[in-house]
């Protein structure tokens, strides 16, 4: 081959390499709160780790690889994780200039893609809100409503034929509105926004399925689309299990695959908002047998776990022996409140934490504590828990492999739980002077 086509060829690849990488930056504030940032590629199940970097004075600057897949990326800035993040759209051909304020929250300053996104958002959101505000304010101008639905079908067209070909059209398109033909009254203007909510959606969507959109959308659904007259708490429950059932029917012919993250997403929110009768109905009926089809056996693992220890339920139960008498959690009377620690004799934390908790429950009365102690044998938890005399003490050989480490979750020591006088979990509180404001705060 002559030297110069090899050079030329060699030029060519280095120029398409380089035209194929491109950067993400920006500025955060305040700066000081601020020191790095992680690049994930958002996927249907996962997170996938993409690069790194550091925040300095608030400025950073992260390069893409060149190999990266065009769809939705998260940045990371503070842990956990799951709470401290902002999304964006790559499309692998263009360089992206971002702000973030933790007060204000995101922009964009340079980016096709997500200006035209987030410019999007921001109008339809808006026209939606004058026509929410119409009808809570119970205007009577019906050519000002019929006026706002005619500008939102026009902005929805106009972005939707903005966004042909690219990444954001996919979310512009699917989040098209119900839009009514014509003035309708609250009551018929909100049967038709439900009827007609799943509409534009399409759960097969790679593009969709690779992001938060399509969680959100289902989320939204099941617990906003309530009577639009005040209900009792109790009556809220039935409600929302009815709104799963039509979304199970929405999602028959979707992939289990999709299904099982979405049903999460619903479980999820359910237990953050302990709606624990909600969240047990959508494990029963939907998510377990999902995660069982698609071998998430871990979710499931997950998900017991969390059920089995949340407020509110009966403290699992735990057996010691006193001499040749066995003693149980669910036997321990004549307190208010019980608190069970899970140590370790080997531990410095629990050595150090244990004693100053003992010494400080002499001030607060009505107070029992089950001492668990997570050793590979008993010879020194015997001298240090004989030092603890006025705890009631059990000792659980196996240390982490122990059946009360993987019952109660035990994932360091000391761990605290709190109960009240029926053994049911009421705080589970980070280290003992948590424990002890509880009690304080709940005397």
């Amino acid at each position: 081959m002559n030297p110069k086509n090899t050079f030329f060829l060699l030029t060519l690849c280095f120029t398409l390499l380089s035209e194929a990488q491109h950067s993400v930056s920006g500025n955060l504030s305040p700066a000081d709160d601020y020191k790095w940032l992680i690049a994930y590629k958002l996927n249907p199940d996962h997170q996938n780790y993409i690069a790194d970097t550091a925040v300095k004075n608030g400025a950073f600057s992260l390069d893409m690889p060149a190999n990266a897949q065009t769809g939705m990326y998260r940045l990371v800035y503070a842990v956990p994780q799951e709470e401290f993040y902002f999304d964006f759209i790559y499309n692998g051909k263009e360089d992206i200039v971002l702000s973030f304020d933790s007060q204000k929250g995101l922009s964009f300053i340079s980016s096709t893609e997500n200006l035209l996104y987030a410019r999007y958002f921001n109008e339809i959101h808006g026209l939606e809100k004058q026509i929410t505000q119409f009808y809570l304010e119970q205007k009577k101008d019906r050519n000002l409503l019929i006026n706002l639905n005619k500008k939102l079908a026009a902005v929805q067209k106009s972005f939707e034929t903005q966004s042909q070909g690219m990444l954001s059209g996919h979310f512009i398109s699917a989040n098209r509105p119900y839009i009514a033909s014509g003035y309708e009254d609250a009551e018929t203007y909100m049967k038709h926004k439900r009827e007609h909510y799943f509409d534009a959606l399409d759960f097969n969507d790679q593009v969709l399925q690779g992001s938060d959109f399509l969680k959100d959308k289902v989320v939204n659904y099941v617990f906003t689309a309530l009577p639009n007259h005040q209900i009792a708490s109790k009556e809220k429950e039935p409600v929302i299990m009815d709104n799963v059932k039509e979304l199970a029917q929405v999602l028959e012919d979707v992939s289990a695959t999709n299904k099982v993250q979405l049903f999460n997403s619903l479980w999820t929110q359910a237990s953050n908002d302990n709606l624990n009768k909600v969240a047990d109905f959508i494990y029963d009926n939907y998510l377990k047998s999902l995660a069982t089809e698609t071998n998430k056996f871990e979710l499931i693992k997950k998900i017991e776990i969390q059920n089995r220890l949340r407020l509110g339920a009966v403290a699992p139960e735990i057996t010691w022996n006193e001499g040749s008498i066995t003693k149980r959690l669910s036997g321990l009377s004549g307190a208010k409140n019980y608190v069970i620690v899970f140590w370790s004799s080997t531990c410095s934390h629990c050595l150090q934490q244990l004693p100053e908790f003992h010494k400080a429950l002499k001030d607060i009365p009505n107070t029992k504590v089950l001492a668990i102690g997570l050793e590979d044998d008993d010879v020194t938890w015997k001298k240090e828990s004989a030092k603890l005399s006025n705890f009631v003490h059990g000792i659980a050989l196996g240390k982490w492999e122990s059946p009360y480490a993987d019952i109660y979750d035990i994932q360091q020591t000391p761990t605290y739980y709190v109960l009240d006088n029926e053994k049911r979990i009421v705080a589970r509180p980070g280290d003992y002077e948590e424990v002890l404001k509880f009690l304080k705060d709940h005397d």
